[in-house]
């Protein structure tokens, strides 16, 4: 059975419409991963059930993060690439439009049991909640300890409210 690493709840997936954490890669490098609400109700859907989907936090098109840390930018079920504005279906991964038009998302396995959202991806190692950037010592000694108390019921107290640091920001 591969190892599960607890991440944060269904539920505060849903209600923040998005939830980042970074992994180490199988290739020992750093990467940021999304999770995002699933609502896809369609029986050829493989992970129904699980009403949460993860992928590697790029827009296909340049390399885009989508969610900058301070949330991915999301409507009707699809995730929107900040810089461009193609949108990728949230379930699928698969964009339709714009730059990224015919290309999909890459997946990151995780599975949710009795509400909480694992990661058990064997490519990829949980390192810390949060974008490459909030890392430091204490997110990494999380590595090997799993997550803290605050994380497991998703609170984020670094108190930056998570807005972005600069205000020359676009905004939907």
């Amino acid at each position: 059975m591969t190892e599960q690493t607890r991440l944060t709840t269904a539920e505060t997936v849903h209600d923040e419409r998005s939830w980042l954490f970074t992994v180490r890669d199988r290739h020992d490098e750093l990467d940021e991963v999304i999770l995002v609400p699933c609502e896809d109700e369609s029986a050829e859907s493989e992970r129904i059930d699980s009403g949460v989907e993860a992928w590697v936090n790029r827009c296909t098109h340049e390399a885009q993060r989508l969610d900058r840390g301070f949330g991915a930018a999301m409507r009707d079920g699809q995730v929107i690439c900040p810089k461009h504005g193609s949108m990728f279906d949230a379930c699928s991964g698969y964009c339709d439009n714009g730059e990224a038009a015919n290309t999909t998302l890459v997946g990151v396995e995780v599975a949710v049991e009795e509400g909480a959202v694992y990661l058990t991806d064997e490519d990829y190692a949980f390192v810390h909640g949060g974008s490459i950037e909030d890392g430091d010592e204490e997110a990494d000694s999380r590595e090997s300890d799993g997550e803290t108390d605050d994380q497991q019921n998703g609170d984020d107290d670094d108190g930056d409210d998570d807005m972005p640091s600069s205000t020359s920001h676009i905004g939907f």
